[in-house]
């Protein structure tokens, strides 16, 4: 997930995208886990894994068509994230992203404090990815807030490439966002990350 940055208000962060046309990176978390599409079954125990009372909006996402993945660890929920199709809304920036048929987008990922430094992000990020290859889905997209490290180094291990930074420009009478490619990144890649973050916004 992204949020503005108060100490630099221009970069919020990095648009990263995923071809699975190509072939995908092979990762072994340095625990034993094993990774699986979950469902309503599980909302009580994802809920109790982001620290929450989120069962409703759990069961909401999963009814609405997203879908949840996570990494098992000794069987506990150590890990997950979301998938979207179609359209998701980035509340945090205000920002209503659409997709092309073939596309998805990752969010709202996270790993319990105790199975961190583990690559099951990176990991869990590849098994997503391979589900969706198997599907002929064609692209993944993904953002990550500029100062979280870790979570760049965990998409960067799992063969995303980073695109773009989503700058929040603001001024008198003036908020708006803008897409600047990363250096070697062609027009036309950055451009479709401004099709899919920027298009909707006014």
């Amino acid at each position: 997930m992204m949020t503005p940055v108060m100490n630099d208000p221009r970069r919020v962060g990095t648009i990263w995208m995923l071809n699975l046309v190509q072939p995908l990176p092979k990762l072994t978390p340095v625990v034993n886990a094993t990774f699986q599409r979950i469902g309503l079954e599980s909302a009580v125990a994802l809920a109790e894994t982001r620290g929450d009372n989120t069962t409703a909006e759990i069961c909401r996402r999963l009814e609405t068509g997203r879908r949840c993945y996570a990494a098992r660890v000794d069987g506990a929920l150590a890990s997950y994230g979301w998938v979207s199709f179609d359209e998701e809304f980035v509340g945090e920036l205000n920002l209503q992203l659409k997709f092309h048929p073939g596309e998805a987008y990752i969010w709202d990922c996270a790993t319990k404090p105790a199975f961190r430094q583990n690559h099951l992000y990176s990991s869990l990020l590849v098994h997503i990815a391979e589900e969706l290859q198997a599907e002929n889905f064609c692209r993944i997209w993904i953002g990550a807030d500029r100062d979280n490290i870790a979570s760049q180094r965990g998409i960067s291990r799992a063969g995303f490439r980073s695109i773009a930074d989503l700058l929040d420009v603001r001024g008198p009478g003036l908020h708006q966002f803008l897409a600047q490619g990363k250096p070697g990144v062609p027009e036309s890649l950055v451009a479709e990350a401004r099709r899919v973050y920027l298009e909707n916004h006014y």
